[in-house]
């Protein structure tokens, strides 16, 4: 493994020298926050490989379509697809809910504290 290290490190120095690391966007600032900082180093990859896949948790594939079907209702002019789309969003909520009471989530004292940041995070855009 120090061999392939030491490759890369002559590849980058190289890439230096010609001056093709030059001007880049965002030299001189930090690099933006892991979002992975807060999850235990033996599962990060795990997480990683999923989200590259993108492929995401059951709630937060739920949490999306919540949103979806909320912004649909908004816009929506016609009675019977609204009653539809009140029915499929009721059913997600349902659903929802139920996860997180058999995950113990909604007893979990984190979770109170923190619910409404979680929240938001699981329905950005």
């Amino acid at each position: 493994m120090n061999f392939m290290r030491t490759i890369a490190e002559e590849k980058i120095l190289e890439a230096i020298r010609r001056g093709e690391l030059d001007n880049l966007p965002g030299a001189g600032k930090p690099l933006p926050p892991d979002e992975l900082d807060n999850v235990p180093a033996d599962l990060r990859v795990g997480f990683k490989l999923l989200k590259n896949a993108g492929l995401i948790p059951e709630e937060m594939q739920l949490r999306k379509e919540m949103v979806t079907l909320s912004d649909l209702l908004a816009v929506c002019r016609d009675d019977e697809e609204r009653q539809k789309l009140k029915r499929e969003l009721s059913a997600k909520q349902l659903r929802y809910q139920t996860m997180l009471a058999d995950r113990g989530w909604l007893t979990s004292g984190a979770f109170t504290d923190y619910e409404s940041q979680i929240q938001q995070r699981l329905t950005e855009k």
